[in-house]
This record gives C-alpha cells, sequence and structure tokens, in this order.
C-alpha cells in the first residue's frame, strides 16, 4: 500500500452459493495468533462470503446480509466475528435461515466487539444481517462537490489495517483468507466496483454482482461506488475514474501492461486475471491501495507527464507481496511492504532504466535516514518485526517496513548476487502462494533455501540485526546516483553562479525532488524566491514536487507560496504528505496556529484516518 477505504452499503437478503474450492484455494492456511482479532480461527474459522448489500446515499449506511460458509473444525457451539460499530439485527444458520444466538462482548478501544454465535457442530453456514453506521471508519461517503466532476456522490472504502469490520462482520485477519461473491445494489445512475472481476459498463437495474474466487484476507475486501466509467488499455488492463477524469488517467497510465509484463519476467505470472485501476477523489488517505484486481489510485498521480506512474509499480508489486504471499498479522508487515517497495524498485528499473533506479535508491536511503532519525535510533518501532500489542495496528504503517525492509532484501541480494536471488524470490511467492505467513516463516525459508547453514553468508546478511533490532545494521548498502552526484555538484555552486539555466540541467521530478531535498539550510528568502522563478515550482509543480517545496516554503517562511500551500492541504487527503506538511508547521508557534487554521478549514474533506492523524499532532 502507498493504500484503502470502503463503501457504505445497504444489504439484503440472498441466498449464498456453494462455492466449489479452486486449487489456489486449497493452499490457504489457519491464522496464527493475532491479538487485533477477537475471532478463534482454530476453533471456527470462514472460509468463503457470499454477500448481498444495498448502499444508500441518504443515510449514508450499508445494509443487507453476509453469508458466511464455515469450517467448524472444533466441532464446538460457537463461531466469534469481528464488528467495530455495525448494528447486528439477526443471525441465522444454513439454507434453511433457522434462527441462533448471538451476543456482542466487551468493547475494546481501536476493536470494537466480538460477535460471539451459536453454531451446530455440523454447521456450515453462518448469515449475518446487519447494517453498518455513519461513524464506520473504512467508508468514506462524499457528497458531489468533494468529488472531481461534481455532480453525483462518491463513497469508497479502505479497510487496512483493521477496519473492514466496521463495513462487514467478518475474521479480520490478515492471517484469515477467504473467497467472495457479491450482489451490490446501488443507485441507478452509479455504478459500484468491487476488489474482484468488474463491470466495464454501467447497467440500468443499479444491479451489480462480482466474484473472487482467489482467497484473500479482510483487509483487501473494497468496494467504490459513484459515477464511474472505464477505458480499457491493453487486453488485461485498464482505467475506472469519474468521466473528466478518465481520458487523462488513461494517458498518464499508458505504461500500465507493460509493467504487467515487466514484473512477470521477474516474479513469474500474474495470478489475479485482469490488473485495473480506480482514480479515486482527492479524499483518499493514500497514495495507492492494492486493491486485488483493482487498485485504488489517489489523483494526484496524475501529473500529465507520467512522471508520478512509479507509484503503480509499487501498487502492481503488491499483486506478489502482499496479495500473493500475506503477513499474517500486522506485526509482520514489513513482508508485504517491505518486499513490495523492493519489487518496485525492480520493475522501476525494467521499465525506466538503471539510471533512474540509482536516483530511486538514494531517495529510499533518504527515506530510511529521515525516519530512523525521526524515530530515534534505538525505538523499538524501527524493528522490522514490530510489536503493536495493545495498539492500534496502523501504528506500524510507518515508512521503515516499507525502507527498512528495502534495504534489507538488497543487502540480501548483494551478498548472493541477482543470479541467485531472482529466483529465490519467485519460488518464495511460489512457495508461498495465497498463503499468509510471519517473519518466522520467512526466516526459515531463506535458512533452508538461500543461506543453508553457510555460517560466512550468514554473517554478511545479519538476519536477525534487520529484523529484530533497532535502527539500521552496519552493512547497509551505500546508495549512488551519478546523476544526482551531479546534481550535488550545482548545489554547490549556484550560490555563487546564479539560478538562470538550473531548469535545464536539472529535469526530471526524481532530480527535482533531490534538489529540493538538499536545499542549503541557510538559504535566504531572496534565493528561494530566485529558485522559484527559475523552477516555478510553487505554481507548476506536480505532485511530489509541490510538497517537497512546501516543505522549504514553511522552513523559510517564504510566504509568496502560503497561499498554494494552504491550497494543497485542503485540496489533498492524502495522509502521508499531509502529515509531512503538519509536522513541518507545528515547528513554530505561528505555524501551529495557521495549521489549526488549515485544518478547520479542510478536515470535513478529508478521511477519517486523516483526521484522526493531523487531530493527534496538533494537540
Amino acid at each position: 500500500m502507498k493504500k484503502i477505504f470502503l463503501f457504505a452499503l445497504f444489504l439484503t437478503a440472498l441466498a449464498c452459493q456453494k462455492k466449489e474450492t479452486t486449487k489456489e484455494t486449497d493452499k490457504t492456511t489457519t491464522a496464527v495468533n493475532d491479538e487485533h482479532t477477537f475471532s478463534k480461527p482454530d476453533l471456527a474459522i470462514v472460509k468463503h462470503l457470499d454477500l448481498d448489500i444495498k448502499v444508500d446515499f441518504d443515510t449514508q449506511t450499508i445494509s443487507g446480509k453476509a453469508s458466511w460458509q464455515i469450517d467448524n473444525t472444533s466441532k464446538g457451539n460457537e463461531i466469534i466475528f469481528d464488528e467495530n460499530t455495525l448494528t447486528i439485527t439477526k443471525v441465522t444458520l444454513g439454507d434453511e435461515e433457522k434462527e441462533t444466538k448471538f451476543e456482542l462482548g466487551k468493547e475494546v478501544e481501536f476493536h470494537g466487539k466480538p460477535l460471539h454465535i451459536t453454531i451446530e457442530p455440523n454447521t456450515t453456514k453462518v448469515n449475518i444481517y446487519y447494517s453498518t453506521s455513519k461513524d464506520a471508519v473504512a467508508l468514506q461517503w462524499l457528497n458531489p462537490a468533494q468529488t472531481a466532476d461534481k455532480k453525483k456522490p462518491f463513497v469508497f472504502s479502505q479497510g487496512e489495517s483493521i477496519w473492514s469490520r466496521t463495513w462487514i462482520p467478518c475474521q479480520d485477519s490478515p492471517g484469515i483468507r477467504f473467497t467472495y461473491n457479491a450482489k451490490v445494489t446501488v443507485p441507478k445512475d452509479l455504478m459500484a466496483v468491487m476488489s474482484a472481476v468488474n463491470p466495464q459498463t454501467k447497467n440500468d437495474t443499479g444491479v451489480y454482482t462480482f466474484k473472487q474466487d482467489k482467497a484473500i484476507p479482510s483487509y483487501l475486501m473494497a468496494i467504490a461506488v459513484g459515477d464511474i466509467a472505464f477505458k480499457s488499455i491493453d487486453n488485461r488492463t485498464g482505467v475506472y475514474a469519474e468521466p473528466s477524469v478518465l481520458k487523462s488517467a488513461a494517458w498518464e497510465f499508458a505504461d500500465l501492461g507493460k509493467m504487467v509484463v515487466a514484473a512477470e519476467k521477474l516474479y513469474g505470472p500474474y495470478r489475479w486475471g485482469r490488473y485495473d485501476v480506480l482514480v479515486l477523489p482527492p479524499s483518499f488517505p493514500y497514495g495507492g491501495m492494492e486493491n486485488p484486481n483493482l487498485t485504488f489510485l489517489t489523483p494526484g498521480v496524475i501529473a500529465g507527464d507520467r512522471s508520478l506512474t512509479s507509484l503503480l509499480a509499487h501498487e502492481l508489486g503488491h499483486s506478489w507481496s502482499g496479495n500473493l504471499v500475506t503477513n499474517a498479522t500486522w506485526d509482520d508487515i514489513w513482508l508485504n511492504e517491505g518486499f513490495t517497495t523492493y519489487v518496485e524498485h525492480r520493475i522501476g528499473e525494467e521499465i525506466f532504466g538503471k539510471k533512474e533506479a540509482a536516483m530511486q535508491d538514494v531517495l529510499t536511503r533518504k527515506d530510511l535516514d529521515d525516519n530512523i532519525a525521526e524515530y530515534g535510533s534505538t525505538n523499538p518501532d524501527t524493528r522490522l518485526k514490530v510489536s503493536l500489542t495493545n495498539r492500534n495496528p496502523d501504528d506500524g504503517i510507518s515508512q521503515i517496513p516499507y525502507v527498512k525492509g528495502y534495504n534489507f532484501l538488497k543487502v540480501i541480494e548483494n551478498a548472493v548476487g541477482r543470479a541467485k536471488f531472482d529466483p529465490f524470490i519467485k519460488n518464495y511467492f511460489d512457495a508461498h502462494a495465497f498463503k499468509s505467513i510471519t517473519t518466522e516463516d520467512f526466516v526459515k525459508y531463506l535458512n533452508e533455501n538461500l543461506i543453508k547453514d553457510d555460517k560466512a553468508l550468514a554473517d554478511k546478511i545479519k538476519v536477525e540485526d534487520w529484523i529484530y533490532k533497532p535502527g539500521v545494521p552496519s552493512n547497509i548498502i551505500p546508495s549512488v546516483s551519478e546523476d544526482f552526484a551531479a546534481i550535488d555538484a550545482i548545489q554547490k555552486s549556484w550560490r555563487t553562479t546564479g539560478v538562470k539555466g538550473l531548469s535545464q540541467k536539472i529535469k526530471s521530478t526524481t532530480e527535482k525532488q533531490h534538489f529540493i531535498d538538499y536545499l542549503p539550510a541557510d538559504i535566504t528568502t531572496k534565493e528561494i524566491e530566485s529558485i522559484d522563478a527559475e523552477f516555478n515550482f510553487t505554481k507548476g509543480g506536480n505532485f511530489v514536487i509541490k510538497r517537497q517545496w512546501f516543505v522549504q516554503a514553511i522552513r523559510h517562511q517564504y510566504k509568496p507560496a502560503y497561499p498554494a500551500i494552504e491550497q494543497f492541504m485542503i485540496a489533498t487527503s492524502r495522509t502521508g504528505s499531509l502529515m509531512t506538511l503538519y509536522k513541518e508547521l507545528v515547528k513554530t508557534p505561528e505555524g501551529k496556529t495557521w495549521a489549526k487554521q488549515i485544518f478547520d478549514k479542510a478536515k470535513s474533506g478529508y478521511h477519517a484516518t486523516t483526521v484522526q492523524a493531523v487531530e493527534g499532532l496538533l494537540k
């Protein structure tokens, strides 16, 4: 994820269909101990979901029926689901809909409540009738004014990490996988899409059906409903977006099919059928979310020059690391994000070349150094295997699992060479396909299939230091870019030679980002003004350039950029980028006052998780 939010649906009754088990579904495993779910999958576990729901924009709720096929492995008399802010109206068993008892347990912060349902030893189906509330964290409801076209309402979901339980009663753990079918009823002038095989045109009934025959964890359940249109890129990729955005989005993502081919060349066949993307309204809180078959994307990636499409490589990479092979608990999130960041870099190298890959490598190293400096090198949250006991698992979604995980895998690659490491990664994906695994599972596989009792190799890699210790181990591989070295030389001379003509030497988004990041700490307002005049960063930069430039503008009180900064912070809900700017603002009393003023204007358009993050910072 660079990541998601779920839409509100109004559920109606649907008879469960018997799901045939596929070969891939057979590979699913029972969850390990996950402290962020109330469910006890070793006693009774879900296998397949038939969902029948209705989306009601007037009440901003979803209601209907979730019919779960289960495996009552213990032959006991209870199954436990997760729920958070749902209203459970009735629970029945089997196709005959025999009503049964249910009870909600004690509420736990962030986690909601356990839903205890009485079952029989031979129960194979549980039907839960429910509706969502306006407090459902997973669902973001937008009025027409908050959309790109400003004509019709929109709703989308974000399930990661433990928010799917706010729109579907489920066993909400990344270690529990299931297949699903869904029937979704929406207003007739809107279209529904999900993390499944999707329609490509609106119908005149407002009723859409979906099928996901690959077993996925609950956080990858996703839905969006709005005035959505589709444009094909090639025979297995395409773009969904609001009509006014569709043409520009399709142009921006023209290389999507090439990226899939590049990924397959490295890591084997793409196993999900189609790979499409959905461009969401600006309130989407992440760069992207890797929902199977349908990546959710921020509109900020549409730069008009295809300069930010590397984000697609990350989300596509999740089709192997994250969706195919999944972290079993949120303590293991680096298995999703570290591997995907590595895959992203390798896809980028295939598509954009080694020079661009080297620059991206340097930027990733800077992200790691900056995050270690922010957290502190002895902070346990800088370990790859973190402990999120009694914490919101979203606390684990920092940049550390991404960038430290990437650098760890780069160490292994350097130690054994790509000729060995590439087949190892491909075989790792194959061996654990459609499974959820722990860090310890990976370490075991690494030892058995690559290190193989080679003490010298083990000492060179330092697995324990990377995974279980805070900070950055001493064997990290240096990041070097000749292109950035040339920019560093310019950085040392421009104050003497002047800035005229620099925009012809520093052209790409990656180069500009590096130049901005390393502007002198004692830069003057006049110098910032001259750089802005040369590059037009305040008014003309793409999303990434503006974010980096605005950090410098805030830091050095470059007031001509203030109106653009405020407009930028109101127009986007991308949590990571917003937090970067809010953190810079709160470093001074004046900045904190301004930050609160901006937040008061912007929060109605922010996603719930973005609001929570900013409120925590501004306290």
